[in-house]
């Protein structure tokens, strides 16, 4: 977790002030979301990629 937070804390220096404000918002809905169990009613974008890749296929 050490390294996730070391990671964050210099992303968030380089993006710009729009991106850190999102990436603010979405940690804390998660952390909302965590706080309550509720994180397994998120798709994930990879679970959400593979049903589109099975409706694009022929």
């Amino acid at each position: 977790m050490d390294t996730l937070i070391q990671e964050l804390d210099i992303k968030l220096r380089q993006w710009q002030p729009a991106i850190v404000e999102q990436v603010r918002q979405y940690l804390v809905e998660i952390i909302e979301l965590a706080d309550r169990d509720a994180l397994d009613l998120l798709r994930s974008r990879a679970v959400e990629q593979e049903v589109l890749d099975l409706i694009d296929e022929p």
